[in-house]
């Protein structure tokens, strides 16, 4: 029996399993609650990296620990991380600045810049526009910065003492050309003549990133002949993990952040610049679109109120499509698509009664959702075709939520995909590595294959609501 560590390093915590190869099962998991980014100015949004090794240290003990793992039979590890995040390291290894994460907004006016310079529409929340910010506000730290990494980057580094990265993930960095698969060097030195060799060389998908030091083989107890995968950003993970190999899949993901993405044999440019044209994990390609906020909206309704989401849903549902002309455009945090990192949360249509907990509550899942299908149109509008959708991430239990996207969507939706689907793409990316096999043919049966329904509401209230966000947004924001 072979095992494979799956990690996962997100923004709100780390999740780690244990995936038995032969038995195409998950056999332990864990995780750990990670501090909340701290905004220590408008826009921002940092993160400690010890706190990140601290809960994988954690997690992983408590996965290896469970009962029915043997450590002897580890092979190979596969580390899934939150994109687009900056981490800067001296000559020493030693971390310089928190690291400033995918949803930092703050260097808008870097962004701005660099995608002139490029010529390639860079949003604030990718890695370059904050390493220009980081030589603009902090000259004496950048002075010393010698290697530049990805949150994935910097775990893999952790355990093998290596420089290196992916594909997947190093296309979200802002100067990186997805097509040709390596970095933009001109764009690199634009930002500075160091910057070229800052950063880490980039690894094919089925290349193992190194194996373990001895030092992290000991903390674990493990061989130190365990190889480390290339690994890659978590969108190209939860791919992997939710079964998204064929073109005529779309994964949603509902986490902190909305995604949408699709395998496709080629690449997907946007002039536009709104659907990333990101590599994946597999040597194909991941268009994906990114909205700045997802769970976090629904999560302001319940803390406004005190009620559960279980209470908030039951009461939502009690309440008609549309939201009797109420809309809550999502941008709690900014919005990255469309780019619009000032914008802000609204509250449209307020009227006398209309702040019930069950009606804001439907209406923070309503906005949440229109973000995405705004996505989804832009998806379908390249060429992206779509005959069934995966939902996935915190926010796909919410049954509620998976009637209004797929009334809104008009497209059936699948759930009963492994919830912690980031995770379980690492483990699947290690096991491919070791052994070769695909991993389509290593992916879990769903242990529930439930399909909600293309009109599972009615559709006419939530059309004339989704044009009304988005004409509003465009009023307010563009």
């Amino acid at each position: 029996m072979s095992l494979y560590l799956g990690i996962d390093l997100g923004t709100q915590g780390v999740k780690v399993l244990v995936f038995d190869a032969d038995a195409r099962r998950v056999v332990a998991r864990a995780g750990r609650a990670l501090p909340a980014p701290a905004s220590p100015r408008p826009g921002a949004a940092e993160q400690n990296p010890t706190d990140w090794w601290d809960g994988f240290v954690a997690a992983t003990q408590e996965a290896l620990a469970a009962e029915g793992v043997d450590r002897a039979r580890i092979k190979a590890i596969g580390v899934s991380g939150q994109q687009h995040g900056m981490v800067v390291l001296d000559d020493a290894g030693e971390v310089l600045h928190p690291a400033k994460l995918w949803c930092d907004v703050e260097p808008e006016e870097e962004a701005r810049a660099l995608s002139e310079a490029s010529g390639r529409a860079v949003p604030p929340g990718f890695t370059a526009p904050k390493l220009v910010w980081l030589k603009k506000h902090h000259p004496e730290l950048f002075a010393r910065v010698t290697k530049l990494q990805l949150p994935h980057d910097w775990l893999n580094g952790r355990l093998t003492g290596n420089h290196a990265t992916d594909a997947g993930d190093a296309s979200g960095n802002g100067i990186f050309d997805p097509v040709a698969r390596t970095h933009d060097l001109e764009a690199a030195a634009w930002i500075d003549a160091r910057v070229p060799d800052m950063l880490p060389p980039i690894l094919a998908h089925d290349e193992a990133h190194g194996t373990l030091l001895p030092e992290i083989a000991e903390l674990f107890g493990l061989s130190t002949e365990v190889r480390v995968s290339a690994g890659s950003g978590d969108n190209m993970m939860s791919a992997l993990g939710a079964g998204a190999f064929d073109p005529e899949l779309l994964v949603i993901s509902l986490g902190t952040s909305g995604t949408l993405f699709g395998y496709s044999p080629q690449p997907i440019v946007d002039p536009n610049g709104e659907v990333a044209p990101f590599c994946d994990a597999t040597g194909g390609w991941l268009p994906l679109v990114c909205t700045q906020n997802c769970t976090t909206v629904p999560n302001e309704a319940q803390q406004a109120f005190g009620l559960s989401h279980e209470e908030l849903t039951e009461l939502a549902r009690q309440e008609p499509a549309g939201c009797e002309g109420m809309v809550f455009l999502p941008y709690l945090t900014g919005e990255r698509t469309p780019n619009w990192p000032h914008a802000t949360g609204v509250l449209h249509g307020i009227r006398p009664g209309g702040l019930r907990p069950g009606l804001l509550y439907r209406a923070a899942l309503e906005g949440a959702s229109f973000a995405l299908a705004h996505g989804f149109q832009r998806l379908q509008e390249l060429g992206l075709t779509t005959s069934r959708v995966q939902l996935v991430g915190g926010g796909a239990a919410n049954p509620l939520w998976q009637e209004i996207l797929a009334s809104l969507l008009k497209v059936d939706i699948r759930l009963g995909g492994e919830p912690e689907s980031a995770a379980l793409g690492a483990a699947l990316h290690a096991a491919t590595m070791d052994t070769g096999i695909a991993p389509a043919r290593l992916l879990p049966e769903p242990s529930d294959s439930r399909v909600i329904p293309a009109h599972a509401m009615d559709f006419t209230d939530l059309q004339h609501a989704f044009h009304a966000y988005l004409a509003m947004g465009q009023s307010l924001f563009d």
